[in-house]
């Protein structure tokens, strides 16, 4: 069984639904972005994954299946499968802003990501990615598990030009993660270092994150912004986390990195996966609101995507789905 996506049951070939901004062409970027790929769903199931940690941030591995429950549009679901995954295989993107308006951080950024590659990629395992953005977003490493040729990567980017963020999201999503199925069961995260600024991007924040929540990737923030002054860019950076199950992180010099990349480590490493099947079953293409709970402990956060968008197909009696 592949996750986390839909679990395939009965297998339906779709195009990876890929909305364009108004008005706009898609962007001019150093990578083609290939609309052409089938992805494969399963309307019947959804397949959530997500963590449980305490007050202080302590995650808690030992609760079961009756102890959750989970709503989607606030309607009660029943969860029919349920595991606690420690060890689950990761496919990666990072992704540096290497735009003028972090010039002065780019050394920052660069430990923060070699660090964090060091950390957490594991080889004959994971796989990792690095994208780079400023005016457009680049493919600077596809997905490997050699360490130390993702981390020679990031030692020779270079600043300079604009800001293309939502743009590098959009790319990292839909044409690297999404198409990344390995046989076993696996996470996808993305691990983002950037001021949170946007001024070249044709894609929007929200069609930016959309893709992320069709490939279901987890993002995780690292800010670059040492101003000790809250501004509009970690306000993105803390959306693109929140919706998506991940974590923003705001280290004010290299030396606070240690605790955030251990946190990022620890969570992508303690995490449950529960299985329910949508009642009603509406495949409509929509997004769905997704809520995860932990029975009567208020003291106990979950964290986990907001929702989904479900596949767009024909459930009409005349072409009944498998298992409805």
């Amino acid at each position: 069984m592949k996750f986390p996506t839909f679990v395939i049951l009965a297998a339906v070939p779709l195009l990876a639904q890929t909305p364009q901004a108004p008005n706009s062409q898609p962007p001019q970027q150093a990578v083609e972005l290939d609309d052409q790929s089938p992805i494969r769903f399963d309307v019947t199931r959804v397949g959530v994954l997500f963590t449980v940690s305490d007050k202080k941030g302590r995650f808690i591995t030992d609760l079961t299946k009756d102890e959750f429950e989970i709503s989607e549009n606030k309607k009660p679901q029943k969860i029919a499968e349920f595991t606690a995954e420690s060890d689950l295989p990761l496919r990666l993107a990072i992704l540096i802003d290497t735009s003028n308006s972090i010039r002065e951080r780019f050394k920052f950024q660069q430990e923060a990501a070699t660090s964090f590659i060091e950390t957490v990629v594991r080889h004959g395992r994971d796989r990792a990615m690095l994208v780079s953005f400023d005016t457009s977003a680049e493919l600077v490493s596809d997905l490997t598990d050699d360490t130390q040729k993702l981390s020679a990567a990031v030692r020779d980017l270079r600043p300079g030009g604009g800001t293309a963020l939502y743009d590098a999201i959009f790319f990292a999503c839909r044409d690297k993660l999404m198409k990344e199925q390995p046989p076993e069961k696996f996470r996808r995260a993305m691990v983002l270092l950037s001021d949170g600024e946007d001024n070249q991007s044709h894609w929007t924040r929200d069609q930016a994150l959309e893709m992320a929540q069709k490939a279901d990737v987890v993002i995780y923030t690292i800010s670059t912004n040492i101003s000790h002054i809250d501004t509009d860019g970690d306000k993105v950076l803390r959306y693109f986390a929140q919706e998506t199950g991940g974590s923003a992180f705001f280290p004010f010099k290299a030396s606070d990195l240690a605790q955030s990349f251990e946190n990022i480590a620890n969570e992508l490493r303690h995490q449950y996966i529960a299985l329910y099947r949508p009642e009603p079953l509406k495949a409509d293409g929509l997004y769905h609101k997704l809520e995860i709970k932990v029975k009567n402990r208020k003291d106990l956060v979950v964290r986990a995507r907001q929702g989904y968008y479900a596949p767009l197909l024909n459930l009409s009696p005349e072409a009944p789905a498998k298992g409805k």
